[in-house]
């Protein structure tokens, strides 16, 4: 059990935890939610003691072993597989002192708890995580100086989920990771045997990964089980019902405080008035429910769509040195109303492929041909960098507006989903996020009839994301997206291109299947995930139709206990409603007590169904990673 209890905490001055509470069971794997800058990491350094808190206290069990992604990657000359090995302490401890031990029954004891930790097949396990994040096996042999800060921090991620601590607290470790290795890590993470936290605005991790969410909001720390669709549902029911409970407490005391506003001077009336005042106060209120807007993000549509194709390649080759390109044998064609997503592991070549569609790489064999007057927006995080610091949104708009009055460079920035406020803040002091947005708008200032986007959701949280959706499928031009957000490429795109053994083919599955083959791969060898040698995706259905129906009886059961669960937190929410009015004591006091026996029951039903549902839920997770 891990107890974060009456926790308070300022950055900067900034109030971001005020007297926040939870508690999670051993073995929970949670996601930790809130908007940018509520404080997740914040809590993270708290729980780590590397922060104190102003008031409370975290409560860990004794000796449990705390672990997270070291701030900075490693850079030495050690191999990789070396490196990650030695995040073990008390197994580098053991087999250094089992070199120099003398003492025979020292030696055994050293032996003994050599083999309680399973030290003997640690290499295995080592290889295997750095596989499953992207390593080959020559890779790992290599020093860490030999990568770059990426890669680097994938095998600092590597190194805490080897060391297997009894906490493990992950703060959005996805956004170093592609596609592959965040559907690999969801995976693992799922399967952890110790409790989880993970910070990160990936919707299907959350879903997937995780089996509750703890939600920072308004400085206060709200437990929900289930993913994170549930937490929506749950958190859209609670809104509703407190929406109501605030409507009619304003009602029930703006009733009595016309009472004692007729009535207060009136002998007559004098003590009424001050009964009245007194029920007043005791009701209370119902704080409103806050709802933080999130800026749209809009993107200009093209004046003229040109006729398809609006690209055709054929028998393309493209790379950064002559004779060695990176990917070859290119026949592909982009049609006006495309919407492709690009697939495969980092290093195969998806960045490379967006660059010379987008005219930045020129080819190096075959024919390129573009329609006439085409217009390309391109996107890449690195150009983050490109931004001018010392500018404000305002300014780098400015310079492709240059005659334009300041009330349309205005207007323009705030198509980019930036709000006033931060029109004119400087570059450098804008979130991650918030520079992403800009850099979004820039990209496709000039209204392209075809949008690259390489990686656009590292800074976004859940909300931005769902911004970011909308304005794509709003959109009328076509759309080129590398993302390692399976959401957002399952909302926005139709066809999957895979870029993989130096070439680019159609993927006739969807994001499901391939979600299958790269977990189903991962498992079978430790080097890259080799999409061409998995079972054909026939077979694969099949085996999972199996797996599926065979364990259909406890999923049954599992949706059985969630619909229990619902319905009593529906009850309890209700009864809570009643019993949070004054009048119902006053007027039927038996009723009111046969209420919150109700209610107590109830909530005693919610606790044993909760602790069903983990259960099961457990059990089954356990069979179908079998």
């Amino acid at each position: 059990m891990i107890t974060i209890n009456d926790i308070s905490a300022r950055i900067a001055g900034r109030l971001l935890l005020d007297h926040a509470s939870v508690s999670l069971p051993a073995g929970t794997k949670a996601g930790l939610v809130g908007r940018n800058g509520a404080g997740k990491s914040t809590l993270f350094r708290i729980i780590t003691g590397d922060l104190g808190a102003e008031t409370g206290s975290v409560s860990i069990p004794k000796n449990a072993r705390i672990g997270q992604v070291a701030q900075e990657a490693p850079g030495t000359e050690e191999s990789l597989l070396s490196i990650v090995l030695s995040a073990d302490k008390e197994r580098s401890s053991l087999l250094k002192e089992a070199e120099t031990a003398r003492d025979p029954h020292r030696i055994a004891e050293i032996q003994m708890r050599l083999v309680d930790i399973d030290a003997h097949s640690a290499e295995a396990r080592a290889a295997s995580i750095l596989a499953g994040l992207g390593f080959s096996q020559e890779a790992q042999s290599r020093p860490a100086s030999a990568f770059s800060g990426g890669w680097r921090m994938r095998v600092a991620l590597a190194s805490v989920l080897f060391a297997e601590p009894d906490l493990l607290l992950l703060d959005e470790p996805t956004n170093y990771l592609d596609l592959e290795g965040t559907l690999w890590l969801e995976d693992y993470v799922r399967r952890y045997p110790h409790t989880v936290i993970i910070i990160s605005h990936d919707r299907d991790l959350l879903n997937n990964a995780v089996n509750s969410i703890v939600h920072l909001d308004q400085k206060k720390l709200t437990f929900y089980r289930g993913g994170y669709d549930q937490f929506e549902r749950q958190k859209a029911e609670a809104d509703e019902l407190q929406t109501k409970a605030k409507a009619k407490n304003d009602a029930a005391r703006k009733h009595l405080q016309s009472f004692i506003d007729r009535f207060k001077a009136k002998a007559s009336k004098a003590r009424q008035a001050q009964s009245r005042v007194k029920a007043l106060e005791r009701m209370g209120t119902v704080a409103a429910v806050i709802e933080d807007h999130v800026q749209p993000i809009t993107f200009p549509e093209p004046e003229k769509q040109p006729a398809s194709p609006i690209v055709a390649i054929s028998g393309g080759a493209v790379g950064y040195q002559p004779e060695k390109p990176i990917l070859k044998g290119l026949n592909l064609r982009i049609d006006n109303d495309d919407r492709i997503a690009l697939l495969g592991s980092n290093g195969n070549g998806k960045s490379t492929f967006a660059k010379f569609i987008s005219g930045r790489l020129a080819p190096q064999a075959g024919e390129v041909r573009l329609a006439p007057n085409l217009k390309i927006g391109f996107f890449a995080q690195h150009q983050l960098d490109d931004l001018i610091p010392g500018d404000s949104p305002v300014e780098h708009v400015r310079r492709l507006m240059p005659d334009a009055p300041e009330a349309k460079v205005r207007a323009r920035v705030a198509q980019m989903g930036l709000a006033t406020e931060k029109m004119s803040t400087a570059a450098k002091d804008l979130s991650g996020g918030e520079k992403a947005r800009l850099l979004m708008g820039l990209a496709a200032f000039h209204a392209p009839n075809l949008l690259i986007l390489d990686e656009p959701t590292n800074h976004l949280d859940i909300d931005s994301r769902r911004a970011l959706i909308e304005a794509l499928n709003d959109y009328e031009g076509a759309v080129i997206l590398i993302s390692h957000d399976r959401h957002l490429i399952e909302a926005t795109v139709d066809r999957l291109w895979l870029v993989n053994n130096g070439t680019v083919t159609t993927f006739d599955g969807d994001m499901e299947e391939y979600r299958d083959l790269v977990v189903s791969s991962g498992k079978k060898k430790d080097d890259k995930v080799q999409l061409d040698e998995t079972a054909s995706k026939a077979d694969q259905r099949k085996l999972n139709a199996e797996k599926r129906a065979s364990l259909a009886p406890l999923k049954k059961k599992i949706n059985e206990v969630e619909s229990l669960t619902g319905k009593l937190e529906k009850l309890i929410q209700a009864l809570d409603v009643e019993l949070a009015d004054p009048q119902l004591y006053e007027k039927a006091p038996a009723k009111a007590a046969e209420k919150a026996k109700q209610r107590g029951e109830a909530a005693a039903k919610l606790a044993a169904a909760e602790e069903q549902w983990l259960e099961l839920s457990s059990e089954y997770e356990g069979a179908m990673a079998g």
